[in-house]
């Protein structure tokens, strides 16, 4: 939780749940996802940054394995925002939402011709 605002306007959204706001609900969430019993392993990808004096907003990527799943879960595309405070940059908003899987293109058929 060092990386979070210490405010009661910060927000988190993960794909799927309700928006959770405040300081203690999200720590609450947090060590509940932690003390679930699952091993997790995260990748981070795609990590595009636009930053400014006072805010940095970061979107990526988060492959996200679990041990014991046979293969990884479509990734989470996620924002965060993270404002400069006096004790350094710390995070107000993160949100999370499962990337949309690719349409499989279909064999593209060739026109009937006919002599």
């Amino acid at each position: 939780m060092e990386v979070w605002a210490e405010d009661e306007e910060v927000v988190c959204v993960h794909p799927g749940w309700p928006r959770l706001s405040g300081y203690e609900q999200i720590r609450e969430n947090w060590a509940q996802i932690f003390s679930s019993g699952e091993r997790l392993k995260v990748r981070l990808s795609e990590q595009l940054c636009v930053q400014g004096m006072m805010l940095s907003v970061h979107s990526l990527h988060e492959n996200i394995l679990v041990a014991g799943e046979p293969r990884a879960r479509p990734p989470v595309v996620t924002t965060n925002v993270y404002l400069r405070t006096a004790g350094g940059w710390r995070m107000v908003v993160h949100h999370g939402s499962i990337a949309p899987q690719a349409a499989t293109a279909e064999p593209e058929t060739l026109p009937k011709i006919l002599h």
